[in-house]
């Protein structure tokens, strides 16, 4: 019989092993910083292109490279390689709104953390922690907030 914990694992391993392959490009190249930029400058079809990383010219100006999304023209469809055409669905919005969710109860948490933290027992400081994932929460958020950059 699964268990949740045995689920979390799981998704964990699976998640690692999609990580692994979509932070390196077809040609060996890094593309763990993931990017959009506008296609063109003030583009009015507002079309834009996922870079796996940046690059910096001579002149110091920064340009978003590799392109992982390809082709994309009157005659050919786009598309992205294997690894990571799986890691951008396995990352959709469903995902985004379960991290968010979690991340709301880890604020909860560590919200209530605080205020108890604050108060006074008999014998001292009253404190009450539970089991919880705070470095995992605020790592996430710290990504999504681009606090911190993170490369394995």
């Amino acid at each position: 019989m699964t268990t949740p914990a045995d689920e979390l694992r799981a998704a964990a391993e699976k998640l690692r092993a999609l990580t692994t392959a979509a932070s390196t490009d077809t040609d060996g190249t890094p593309t763990t910083q993931w990017n959009a930029e506008p296609r063109w400058p003030d583009d009015p079809d507002g079309h834009w292109n996922l870079y796996g990383g940046y690059t910096s010219r001579d002149d110091g100006r920064r340009f978003g490279w590799p392109r992982l999304n390809r082709g994309g023209s009157q005659h050919r469809q786009a598309y992205m390689h294997p690894q990571h055409a799986e890691y951008a669905a396995a990352m959709g919005p469903a995902l985004g709104l379960a991290l968010a969710d979690w991340l709301d109860k880890e604020a909860a948490i560590w919200d209530h953390i605080d205020s108890v933290a604050a108060e006074q027992g008999p014998k001292g400081l009253k404190v009450a922690v539970g089991l919880s994932t705070h470095n995992e929460a605020l790592a996430v958020a710290r990504q999504i907030l681009g606090t911190e950059v993170r490369t394995r």
